[in-house]
C-alpha cells in the first residue's frame, strides 16, 4: 500500500477458498494467502506467457475446480507473474492439494502445462502468509473484481523490533482513518519468506490513484501532527530493516476466477478472442491454476 508503504519508505531505509485475490470478495481477504512467483525470461512475457498459462486455466476449468486464483504481472522490478490463492485455513489448503493429487486427469494436464511453462521461466518461488486484520484498513469494503492493479509493498522488520513496527502501523492507520477511500490489506509471512516480513496490498482501479496518493501526503502529515511525525520517524528507523514497493496489473487471461467475478465485468474477465478472417469471434475461457506442485 503506497499510502503506508510509500510513506514509511520515504522516512526510513526502507511485500479454495475465500479471497482478497481470488474468490468470494464479499467475504473479505483470505485468512491464508499463498503467493507463487514466476520470473519470466527476457522476451517470454506478454502473449507468450499468457498462452502457456492458458493451459492451466483450461485444465482447471475442464475439471470445474472450486479453488480460484488471480494472476498479476509486474509493471516494475523484474519481469514476473504472481499467482494469488486464498484459503479459509491451512486445512483447506491441504484439502485442495490432496484433491488435486487424487484427480489423475487434472494432475496429468497440470504436468503437461508445467513442462511448457517451465521453458519460459528463469525461476520460481512461493510463500504463505496470514491475514493481519489488525494492521489493515477498510480491506473488507473493497470489490476486487472491479480493481485492475495492486501496489504490493514488502516490509522486513528487524528481529526484536516487532513492537516498534506494531506501534508505527497503529499511528499510520489512525491517521489514514481520517482520510476517505484509503484502504489496504496486510499479510504476515509464515513460510517461504524471512520472519518479520509483511506484505501490504493496495488495490486500485486506475493508476490515476497513484497521483491522488501523492497529493494525500499533506493530509496525512496534518492528521499526524508534528509530534506524531517525529515519533513515526523514530519508530520506522528502529523497526524497519528494508522495504520495497512495486506495481502489478491484473492478468485476466492468466487468472481462474469464479462466475461471481465474471458476471461483474464479463468483457474484462472473459475477453473474447479476436475474430479470424472470415470468421466470428469466439469467447476465450478465463480459467485457473492453483498452487503448482
Amino acid at each position: 500500500m503506497k499510502r503506508l508503504a510509500g510513506f514509511l519508505l520515504g522516512l526510513s531505509i526502507v511485500l479454495g477458498g475465500v479471497s482478497l485475490c481470488a474468490a468470494q470478495e464479499k467475504s473479505g481477504p483470505p485468512k491464508v494467502l499463498t503467493i507463487f512467483r514466476e520470473f519470466v525470461k527476457p522476451g517470454k512475457a506478454g502473449m507468450v506467457h499468457e498462452k502457456a498459462e492458458s493451459a492451466f486455466v483450461q485444465a482447471f476449468t475442464k475439471a470445474s475446480w472450486p479453488t480460484h486464483y488471480l494472476a498479476v504481472t509486474s509493471l516494475s522490478g523484474k519481469p514476473r507473474a504472481l499467482f494469488l490463492i486464498g484459503y479459509d485455513s491451512f486445512a483447506a489448503w491441504e484439502k485442495d492439494n490432496q484433491a488435486t493429487e487424487k484427480n489423475a486427469t487434472l494432475s496429468a494436464a497440470l504436468d503437461r502445462a508445467g513442462m511448457a511453462d517451465g521453458e519460459l521461466l528463469s525461476g520460481v518461488d512461493g510463500g504463505t502468509f496470514v491475514y493481519r486484520e489488525d494492521q489493515s484498513l477498510r480491506a473488507g469494503t473493497v470489490h476486487i473484481a472491479h480493481m485492475r492493479y495492486f501496489e504490493i509493498s514488502a516490509f522486513h522488520v528487524k528481529p526484536g523490533h516487532e513492537k516498534d513496527w506494531d506501534e508505527a502501523v497503529k499511528l499510520v492507520t489512525a491517521a489514514y482513518e481520517k482520510i476517505p477511500d484509503v484502504r489496504w490489506a496486510t499479510f504476515e509471512a509464515v513460510y517461504g519468506a524471512p520472519s518479520g516480513t509483511f506484505i501490504i496490498f493496495t488495490p486500485m482501479k486506475s493508476l490515476a490513484e497513484v497521483d491522488t496518493e501523492l497529493m494525500q501526503n499533506k493530509q496525512f502529515e496534518a492528521a499526524m501532527g508534528e509530534e506524531g511525525m517525529k515519533k513515526l520517524r523514530e519508530l520506522s528507523a528502529r523497526a524497519i530493516e528494508s522495504s520495497e514497493s512495486n506495481l502489478f496489473q491484473f492478468a485476466p487471461k492468466m487468472s481462474y476466477v469464479g462466475d461471481d467475478w465474471v458476471n461483474k465485468d464479463p468483457d474484462y474477465w472473459r475477453p473474447k478472442a479476436a475474430a479470424p478472417a472470415g470468421g466470428k469471434a469466439g469467447e476465450k475461457k478465463t480459467e485457473k491454476k492453483p498452487a503448482k506442485q
